[in-house]
């Protein structure tokens, strides 16, 4: 099982970034898949959850989860970004029943994506 996350960067507040995390080992349609941030200093947080048969939510009305699942990718769509959304962003599979924003229910990680939003 691997997941690589892409598409972090440096941004001015209200600009906007798509993230992208490649699955291998996984089938997307399987296993609740997510998007989690930690800040420095901070606990990983829950941003967005996609549940085996398409169903999202999200924390923020400005991040739109979605998936690609003949490529084996996740995509979290952020807009209107703020400097508080700064953090590095990964990606998690769940691989169990169910789907929620508890990271320490999902079992694979990624290596994580950078993203920062400067004021």
């Amino acid at each position: 099982v691997e997941l690589v996350e892409s598409g972090g960067g440096s941004v001015q507040a209200g600009e906007s970034l798509r993230l992208s995390c490649t699955v291998s080992g996984y089938d997307l349609t399987a296993t609740c898949m997510g998007w989690f941030r930690q800040a420095p200093g901070e606990e990983r947080e829950g941003v967005a959850i996609m549940g085996p048969s398409g169903g999202a939510l999200s924390v923020e009305d400005r991040f739109t989860i979605a998936r690609d699942n003949d490529k084996r990718i996740l995509y979290l769509e952020m807009h209107n970004l703020k400097p508080g959304d700064s953090g590095m962003y990964y990606c998690a599979a769940r691989g169990t029943y169910g789907c929620d924003y508890d990271p320490a229910r999902f079992k694979s990680w990624g290596q994580g994506t950078q993203v920062t939003v400067a004021s």
